[in-house]
């Protein structure tokens, strides 16, 4: 029952959201589909004119007039039937790409936490397969509501018209057919949700593995990954043959039903041709109703075995559309005001899920200055700069610029006053020049090259094929770690932005490309606030503030000098490092 409710919210849903906006298309497709459901139910009527005036009162001036009329109806049908098709099609392509702009937006702004939470392949699923749900919702109601229940009803007017007794005996069968289809939907809509999740596990599986080709073959784990993805493909292929087999037994039921009710009937009328000598017009137009009634009827039968696959998908698609947006602005939020760029951090507690990772975290890092982390793996340096950001935001605590707190200014405008260069360096698709530029889509060519220059990229993109304009692959895959890591940073500095987020940006690059992209970004710190964070203390010499973590705790602040002749950690951390050259 609960079942059944949720199935007709998502129903009513839908047209809510979608009925208004195609209003005059859809009152064209619903004159298309009455026009085919008349001209379909004339063509039945007229046929006990046709047989009685040709071959029982032998009337050829009735005949021609009678075959006229057929035949315009044959060519309104036609012509009503690529219109409607067009129409819907076009209808449900743009609802489609509706939902799936939809979609994607509202992905944009889901937080970082709910990335971390679910598999990648799903969202792409959802956005590919569920999308279709909300369209076939849609043109499922208005092909079964007009063309084939307004067929059916008009038929079987024409059919009571003809031969009332005979068209109440058809009719006996109905209700063992609707009662069985409605057991067969129930049924196939838990199958199809199982079957959807199954075929993400495929495309997880297959999209892993074009990710981590490298790693693939390097640990030789084409026979685990085979056997793991036979596996998968094996449970996909069982509940897509069990779909298969759960949606085709409407088949069989229709088809006994309607096999028992035609022959009834063409038994019952030929006793009384032969007996009563009953003219054979009426019941052949009778007949003529029933069997165009067939084919609507036959679609109305599978309509809620269609409808529950469609419910499915829809559903999926609205429970990525409500997932909670966790880090609205609040109503408060007022743009930032940057003036010295001032970072400070005031017992700043934070943990993914139930555990903690920071523990009252404070410290200040001066306006046009940098400040870098260190410490041991694991002490919530990453964290504290996805915190700055508001990736996430503090379970206690401030974050404050310029004495404003971040909770309280809107996301985007604090973020406009970042940049940012990770560990892992990601490219989109396209040119280089385009992905350097997506650090300020208004940056000019000259800008894009000079920030190429201080990342020490120029050179190397002059020498690829086509210069700026050479397509970098999936993830930048046609270039070398250390250039991806200088197109990054080259990304960050056309940003031109006052604070600069640096989280081991030099940790992919060779000792050579190191000192060079050191000297570029040693430059383009100059009157920025910098924060970064190095796992090689070398980096790290020229910062004018370290702060040292451990634990989620800061433990130690100071520069280098001032901490190197200490026993503190970062003067055993700095001692590691120097004998591990």
């Amino acid at each position: 029952m609960a079942s059944s409710s949720k199935a007709r919210n998502i129903i009513k849903r839908v047209l809510s959201e979608n009925a208004r906006e195609y209003a005059f298309q859809y009152a064209l497709a619903i004159a298309c589909l009455a026009i085919i459901s008349l001209s379909t139910a004339f063509i039945a009527w007229i046929m006990k004119s046709v047989i009685n005036a040709a071959f029982v009162e032998r009337r050829a001036d009735l005949v021609w007039g009678v075959c006229l009329a057929i035949f315009i109806a044959f060519v309104l049908r036609g012509f009503a039937s690529y219109g409607q098709a067009v129409i819907l099609s076009k209808i449900g392509n743009n609802i489609a790409a509706r939902y799936q702009v939809r979609a994607y937006s509202h992905l944009l702004k889901l937080s970082l936490g709910f990335f971390n939470q679910t598999r990648s392949a799903r969202i792409v699923a959802r956005l590919n397969q569920n999308i279709s749900g909300v369209r076939d919702v849609m043109n499922l109601t208005i092909t079964s509501t007009v063309r084939d229940l307004l067929t059916f009803v008009s038929l079987v007017s024409v059919m009571f018209m003809q031969e009332p007794w005979l068209s109440f005996f058809v009719f006996l069968a109905a209700p063992p057919l609707s009662y069985g289809l409605r057991k067969l939907s129930k049924r196939l809509r838990a199958v199809t949700s199982e079957n959807i999740h199954a075929g993400s596990y495929v495309f997880s599986a297959m999209q892993e593995t074009v990710q981590g080709i490298a790693v693939v073959k390097a640990f030789t784990l084409e026979k685990p990954l085979q056997q793991k993805f036979d596996g998968l493909l094996s449970v996909s292929e069982r509940r897509a043959n069990k779909i298969t087999r759960v949606s085709e037994r409407s088949g069989p039921l229709i088809e006994t039903v309607a096999g028992f009710a035609v022959s009834g009937v063409i038994a019952y009328a030929a006793y009384r041709s032969v007996y009563y000598n009953v003219p054979p017009g009426g019941f052949l137009s009778f007949l003529t109703a029933l069997l165009l009634a067939y084919d609507p009827a036959r679609r109305l039968a599978r309509v809620p075995v269609q409808l529950a696959t469609a419910v499915t998908n829809a559903e999926m698609i609205y429970e990525l559309l409500d997932t909670e947006l966790h880090q609205r602005d609040l109503p408060d939020a007022k743009p930032l005001v940057v003036t010295d760029t001032r970072i400070e951090f005031r017992n700043v507690s934070f943990g993914y899920g139930h555990d903690e990772v920071l523990k009252e975290v404070s410290f200040v890092a001066e306006g046009g200055k940098t400040t870098a982390l260190v410490g041991p793996s694991g002490a919530g340096k990453s964290t504290i700069i996805t915190l700055i950001p508001r990736f996430y935001d503090p379970r206690a605590g401030e974050i404050l610029i310029d004495g404003q707190d971040i909770a309280h200014v809107t996301k985007q405008s604090l973020r406009e006053q970042l940049a940012y260069v990770s560990q892992q360096p990601y490219l989109f698709e396209g040119t280089i020049r385009d992905n350097i530029r997506y650090g300020r889509p208004e940056a000019s060519d000259e800008e894009v090259e000079r920030a190429a220059g201080l990342a020490y990229a120029h050179d190397f993109i002059l020498a690829q094929p086509q210069g700026y304009d050479t397509p970098v692959g999936e993830n930048g895959v046609t270039l070398s770690g250390g250039q991806r890591q200088r197109l990054s940073i080259a990304r960050a500095l056309v940003r031109n932005a006052p604070i600069l987020l640096l989280d081991e940006a030099t940790s992919a690059l060779d000792t050579e490309s190191e000192a060079a992209v050191q000297k570029a970004l040693d430059e383009a710190m100059v009157g920025r606030t910098v924060v970064v964070i190095a796992h090689r203390l070398s980096t790290v010499v020229g910062a004018d503030k370290i702060v040292v973590m451990q634990d989620g705790r800061v433990v130690e602040e100071g520069n280098h000098d001032g901490l190197s002749q200490k026993d503190s950690l970062y003067a055993r951390l700095a001692r590691l490092s120097h004998a591990n050259r």
